[in-house]
């Protein structure tokens, strides 16, 4: 999985491209812990994610929690794959997905 982060003033745009799995996820999760403080607007870009498993919603659903408290997040351009597995988990309800 490629991580790109850009970031200006308080707003991060993180794109993703390939698998977010149990392989790849940990460095998604450090990259937020890295990344958030002072951040008030989180948008993940989905555009290029082939593949999101159980552990990628894990770390999906920390960064939201951390973003209820200083911000939002959004998730954009999301494929109908991962969007079907939002829906089958629920995921669909806790996430801004445009």
């Amino acid at each position: 999985m490629t991580i790109n982060k850009q970031k200006n003033e308080n707003g991060l745009l993180i794109s993703l491209e390939g698998r977010l799995d149990t392989t790849t996820s940990p460095a998604l999760e450090q990259e937020l812990k890295a990344s958030l403080d002072g951040v008030d607007s989180l948008v993940l870009d989905f555009e290029k994610l082939d593949y999101i498993s159980s552990a990628g919603l894990r770390v999906l659903l920390s960064a939201q929690k951390t973003m209820n408290k200083q911000g939002e997040m959004k998730i954009k351009n999301v494929n109908e794959t991962i969007l079907e597995i939002f829906e089958v988990t629920g995921f669909n309800d806790i996430l801004t997905i445009e």
